[in-house]
This record gives structure tokens, C-alpha cells and sequence, in this order.
């Protein structure tokens, strides 16, 4: 999480990059861009603006030794030496094309920027931005042709939405550089982050966080679901999101102790899974950690507890109120209709 209520971008200059599958090649400008005053003042928030809330940050990663990430080496070299700003951006354009390995990805802009008293943790420091633009949208240009009014359509950058970008944060841990990085295409998520960037997440607390909820919904979705239902499913996520909110610290034993009860069978269950979960997707899930409040709320907000029914009707539960899918929801069946239904207890309707 960023603060930009100081920041200032002091280098700044614009690289085009192709994409060796189409025979797109790249272009390189020659100098820094001098903004003048309106452009500075619409660039600054359009870059900056969505690592704000960012919970989550990684660090650079390479099988052999650190050193040799290229992203990395570039930044360094620019952190040590701005005067070689330039020469370095073109380097970073030509790692970037390198890793366009598909003919999916996209040419597009590369924006590479010095950005000096950014705010992180609590402490100014510098950074530096690589941003791609891939997308630009059609607008109308008004002008006067013979005395009257014309248009014409041109294609340009929308402010509203950054396509991918990262912020190198000019101060390290023990894992090294701080990184953020923002992707809003999905169709090539290992492009930026795994070949690009060559990153891996930070081993901190908003990610031991996001491993065990993202655990918690894969374990209630592709073990509770089918072998107990959507109901259980449900109240289990809504246990988990309580527990979670009302412990700064998460004990594993603590934590099944709570949510399973005395049903061993799940508890079980669960230990299993956690096993086969960090086996299949190569990540350790903590048996004990410090909670994320950031990370819990944005994740929070992405649960679902929906009930949908084959009669196009749906039940939603409140993911902040755990047992109330216990208290006033009853499932059975009716043998009239040989149907399953769902009762539902309420005091008043709005």
C-alpha cells in the first residue's frame, strides 16, 4: 500500500513495444518527455492510483541467484544512476519483447517513469514504474474545416483503467526489492508477473492470509460442497471469516477446535486436504500467523455464499453472520411435490 499525496515523477519517457511472433518491432524514443502542466496533472493519479490499495506486495525472483532477474538488475542500475535512465529504459522495452511468446500478446505502449517521495510503510522514498498500455480507445476530435465544425475519429489512452504496471519500491527485506504490480488482463497472466517481472509473493502476513483463505474456499467448495452440501459449504466460509475477524493470531489447532467442533470427521477432512493443497500448488499454508486485516477484507468481499436453486431462485446468506444459516434455514423434502425445499425463518421483509 502506497501513499501518493507527495509523489512527483522526476524521469519519464514513452518506449513502443512489438511482438516478435507478428513481426512487430520496437520503437524507442531518444530523450525524456517534458510534460507540461495538465498532462502531468491527469498522469500522475492515472499511474499511481491503483497500487493505493494494494494489500499484497512480492519480491523478485530467479532459480539461481537473484542478481540475475533483469528487471531487477535494471532497476538497481537506475536507482544507483539516474543519468543512466535512458539507455536502461530501452533494455527493459527489449526483456519485455522477449517475453511476448504468443501471438496474443499485445503491442502496446511501455511508460517508464522515476517517481520521487512516494509514501510506503509509512516512509518517503523513490520508485520505479514500468506501465504497458495496450488498449486505447476511440474518441471524436472536434475542429474547424471552411467555417464549420467537423470530426474526426482518433484512437487515445484512457485515464480511467491501467492495463498492466508495476512500481519497484526503492527499499528491500530480506527477500529484497519491494514490488507491486497491477494486471487488468487476464488472458496472459504469466506474461508480467512470471516472465516479465520473474516474481514471487512477499513472505509476510497478508500473504500467509490469502493462502489460508484461499484454502479455506477450496477446501469448502471441492470437499464440503459435494460431500455435505451447499448449506454447509456456506456456514462453514461465514465460521471461517468470523474466526478470522475476531483473532489477531490464527492456530491451526485453535481453528479447527472452533469451526469443526467435535466433528472429527471433518477435522479429518481437513488436515487432508491442507496436505494435498500445498502439494498440488507448490505453497505453504502457516499453521500459525498474524492476521491481515486488509487482506481479510478485500478477500472477504469476494466469497460467496449464494444458495442457487433449479427454480431460478436464489438464497443468499450474510458471510458476517455464521450461524444464522443453522438458526433460520431448515432443508428437507417434500413428498407431495418430490421436491427438496429450503424453510426459511424471518421477523420482517424490507
Amino acid at each position: 500500500m502506497i501513499k501518493r499525496n507527495r509523489a512527483a515523477i522526476t524521469k519519464f519517457i514513452i518506449h513502443k513495444v512489438g511482438n516478435k511472433f507478428n513481426s512487430a518491432t520496437n520503437i524507442f524514443s531518444e530523450t525524456e518527455l517534458t510534460f507540461d502542466q495538465e498532462s502531468y496533472e491527469l498522469m500522475v493519479p492515472f499511474l499511481l492510483k491503483p497500487f493505493v490499495n494494494l494489500a499484497q506486495s512480492y519480491r523478485f525472483n530467479h532459480h539461481a541467484n537473484i542478481d540475475l532477474n533483469e528487471i531487477n538488475s535494471y532497476a538497481t542500475q537506475i536507482f544507483n544512476d539516474e543519468t543512466v535512465f535512458v539507455e536502461i529504459s530501452k533494455h527493459i522495452v527489449n526483456h519485455l519483447y522477449e517475453q511476448s511468446n504468443s501471438a496474443q500478446i499485445k503491442t502496446g505502449d511501455v511508460l517508464i517513469a522515476i517517481i520521487e517521495d512516494i509514501e510506503y510503510n509509512e516512509v518517503l522514498t523513490n520508485a520505479i514504474g514500468i506501465f504497458k498500455i495496450e488498449n486505447k480507445l476511440d474518441f471524436f476530435q472536434t475542429y474547424m474545416d471552411n467555417n464549420s465544425f467537423d470530426v474526426a475519429v482518433q484512437k487515445g489512452i484512457s485515464t480511467k483503467k491501467l492495463d498492466k504496471g508495476c512500481l519497484i519500491i526503492n527499499t528491500s527485506d530480506a527477500d529484497g526489492k519491494v514490488v507491486l504490480s497491477v494486471d487488468a488482463n487476464n488472458y496472459d497472466a504469466n506474461y508480467w508477473v512470471n516472465h516479465f517481472l520473474n516474481l514471487k509473493y512477499a513472505n509476510d502476513n497478508n500473504q500467509h492470509t490469502q493462502n489460508y483463505i484461499e484454502m479455506c474456499k477450496e477446501f469448502s467448495e471441492e470437499i464440503l460442497k459435494d460431500d455435505f452440501g451447499i448449506q454447509e459449504k456456506n456456514k462453514f466460509l461465514a465460521k471461517t471469516v468470523d474466526f478470522l475477524k475476531e483473532n489477531e493470531t490464527v492456530n491451526i489447532h485453535d481453528f479447527k477446535e472452533e469451526i469443526f467442533d467435535e466433528n472429527e470427521d471433518q477435522k479429518e477432512l481437513f488436515d487432508t486436504y491442507k496436505k494435498q493443497y500445498e502439494e498440488v500448488n507448490d505453497v505453504l499454508v502457516r499453521n500459525q500467523f498474524a492476521v491481515s486485516e486488509i487482506v481479510l477484507k478485500k478477500q472477504k468481499q469476494k466469497i460467496k455464499t449464494e444458495i442457487k436453486l433449479d427454480t431460478n431462485i436464489q438464497i443468499k446468506l450474510d458471510v458476517d453472520a455464521p450461524d444464522a444459516s443453522i438458526e433460520y434455514i431448515e432443508k428437507g423434502y417434500d413428498e407431495d411435490k418430490k421436491m427438496k425445499f429450503y424453510k426459511v425463518y424471518f421477523n420482517e421483509e424490507e
